[in-house]
């Protein structure tokens, strides 16, 4: 059985954050994320079903794992009303409950900044995935700019309390391609709400395939 994760502040507060970030452009970083997305895809990580309603119709399945138990009632509600077939799934990102070489891509969005297991997660990933499959990615990230990371930084332990074990200074891209991925496109971008940047607002959207 698969191992559930808690965070009972977090999957209250977090439908309502994702709410004001759609309204404030996040809606067009997802679109953007699974553009051109096709055949079998694992998200991992899918929190509240947020992509679900962004795969276009090339898309022949969805298998959605969500650890925390909240969260993904909300994924299992988002599924009934999505355009193309999603299975929702407990389970780890460490431990994917999936079988090898098995999906066209794979999707982490807004989850490695909360995973503990940041190697563990992206190995799974690339198990899981066709010789031939993508990684998608939509991450925030640690700043580039040595002032916003000292004040990323400085918030890392309040942040991580209030955020699920969400960490602000993760370099996403340095993991992925030391989990022996290929980096082929991507794009960072500071996410400002109202013209205004938060801790989290450092990105990164790309893509990526498993070295061969």
């Amino acid at each position: 059985m698969a191992k559930a994760v808690s965070h009972p502040f977090f999957a209250r507060i977090y439908p309502r954050i994702n709410a004001f970030a759609e309204a404030h452009g996040s809606i067009e970083h997802r679109q953007e994320l699974l553009a051109g997305a096709h055949g079998r895809v694992v998200e991992i990580g899918a929190g509240t079903g947020a992509n679900f309603r962004h795969y276009p119709p090339e898309v022949t399945q969805v298998v959605a794992v969500e650890p925390e138990p909240r969260l993904r009632a909300l994924a299992e509600q988002a599924a009934t009303e999505a355009s193309v077939p999603v299975e929702t799934a407990a389970g780890q990102a460490e431990e994917l409950p999936l079988e090898d070489d098995s999906f066209d891509i794979a999707v982490f969005s807004l989850v490695l900044c909360t995973i503990a297991d940041v190697p563990g997660a992206l190995a799974e990933a690339r198990r899981v995935l066709k010789p031939d499959g993508e990684l998608r990615f939509y991450e925030h990230v640690g700043s580039e700019r040595p002032g916003f990371r000292r004040v990323q930084k400085a918030l890392a332990v309040p942040w991580r309390l209030m955020g699920g074990g969400c960490h602000l200074t993760r370099d996403t891209e340095r993991a992925i391609k030391e989990a022996d991925f290929t980096v082929e496109d991507i794009r960072r971008f500071c996410f400002l709400i109202n013209d205004w940047a938060n801790p989290a607002s450092p990105s990164i959207i790309g893509t990526a395939r498993p070295t061969t």
